[in-house]
């Protein structure tokens, strides 16, 4: 017992330790007084295509008293900030994390956050709104499954040129991105390093420091052929008298043929097995190859070189501004930090400790679902039977009718007849007397 109990104290006081020497600029799991922290944006509302955000777990979750907040109209545009204490990431390292799940089983849609600097007006904040950083998952048919990561400066908006690829299951997952005062950045995905490598190398956004000199022009003397004929290699003499076909040696003139009617036989042709097509002359390797030119690299004269590429001088804001054709993606424990292993903690205290109930319960409403389906289908199948056997009946009914008309037919053309009869039989009578 002792020996668990100075456990337990070990462990709150490194989770102490971890919250002190983490600064956190922003954490947000959406609990009780959140909408005092958050503004929801008038964009598109006079077009009546705002949508409206529902705070919630989910239709399955690993904790029901943990919400966020969810899109819930589809076809629909999406805009809401929060404010937090200005700051620089200047020589710092920055963390934005949160977690996004798409229980609508996303088709085009995004789930990423933007951290925005400066002044906003966030009643007006909108998909025009310029922003400092974006990232998350995008999703949209079967071309677009990836994560964004969007840095932007002096006004122009850089794509990462490497692919990261995103989840796209219906489950809660946690993307993280980390950017060092030494311009490396780390993404994560579910506390997994998914990409990592430099922004001076992975983003286009100071031009290169090297650049081809436009001057320069290829040597007269410069051999850029690898191969070149085999002076050696002769054509043969009588090569080109060589035919293309031969008269088939095999061919007789038929029996029946009259040259006078059918005119002369001729022999057919074929390929002539000598002919190897036209002669070409066999080539070497170049002795004298110095391979393909390029004109040589010097300074970029427009290359200035930027220590902070990665820095944010006035970040202040963060928002989520989406379309959504299918709504239904929740947004949880958005944090902004300077510690990647205070984020790595908050994950697995949140995302970490509520992920393997999640997907049981997810599992089991797709269960339900699955079972609801077949019970619709087969009571469809069931009135389709009562239908048929409905028809059937209807069918037999009406044979019976015209089966008893009939019958009245005969009897009526029987009694006819039969009056008839007596009516002859009465006149043979009357003619006799």
């Amino acid at each position: 017992m002792a020996i668990r109990r100075a456990a337990c104290t070990i462990a709150v006081v490194l989770a102490l330790a971890l919250a002190v020497s983490a600064e956190v600029y922003f954490e947000e799991k959406f609990e009780d007084g959140w909408e005092t922290r958050w503004v929801k944006s008038e964009w598109k509302k006079d077009e009546n295509t705002a949508g409206e955000w529902n705070h919630t777990s989910g239709k399955w979750n690993g904790n029901p008293e943990d919400k966020g907040i969810q899109t819930s109209e589809d076809y629909r545009f999406y805009a809401i900030s929060a404010e937090y204490p200005e700051f620089t990431n200047k020589d710092k390292t920055l963390v934005l994390q949160f977690t996004v799940k798409h229980e609508q089983k996303l088709d085009c849609g995004g789930g990423y956050v933007k951290l925005l600097s400066g002044d906003v007006d966030q009643k007006k904040f909108g998909g025009d709104t310029p922003y400092s950083i974006m990232f998350g998952p995008d999703i949209c048919g079967y071309t677009t499954k990836k994560v964004h990561a969007i840095f932007t400066k002096d006004e122009k908006n850089h794509l990462i040129k490497k692919e990261v690829p995103c989840e796209t299951d219906q489950l809660s997952h946690v993307y993280t991105l980390i950017v060092r005062p030494d311009a490396t950045y780390s993404i994560l995905i579910d506390n997994v390093e998914k990409q990592t490598g430099s922004i001076y190398e992975d983003w286009d956004i100071l031009p290169p420091k090297k650049i081809k000199d436009s001057e320069a022009k290829k040597p007269e003397d410069w051999d850029d052929k690898e191969y070149i004929p085999d002076p050696e290699d002769k054509k043969p003499e009588g090569y080109d008298d060589i035919p293309k076909e031969i008269t088939d040696p095999e061919a007789k003139k038929p029996e029946d043929w009259d040259d006078e009617e059918d005119g002369e036989w001729t022999a057919p042709t074929i390929p002539n097995p000598e002919y190897k097509g036209p002669w070409t002359q066999k080539k070497i390797k170049n002795p004298n190859y110095k391979g393909k030119w390029e004109a040589p690299l010097i300074d970029n004269p427009d290359f200035k070189d930027d220590p902070y590429i990665y820095a944010y001088n006035a970040l202040k804001y963060i928002g989520i501004e989406l379309w959504q054709v299918k709504s239904g993606t929740l947004f949880d424990n958005i944090l902004i930090c300077d510690d990647p292993e205070y984020a790595l903690k908050l994950a697995e205290e949140t995302w970490g400790k509520q992920k393997d109930a999640e997907k049981a319960a997810f599992e089991e409403a797709e269960k339900k679902k699955e079972e609801e389906e077949a019970k619709k289908a087969e009571e469809s199948d069931s009135d389709d039977e009562d239908k048929d056997d409905s028809d059937d009946e209807a069918d037999e009914s009406s044979s019976k009718t015209e089966e008893t008309v009939e019958e009245s037919k005969i009897e009526e053309t029987v009694d006819e007849s039969k009056v008839e009869e007596t009516v002859d039989e009465k006149k043979k009578v009357h003619d006799e007397l």
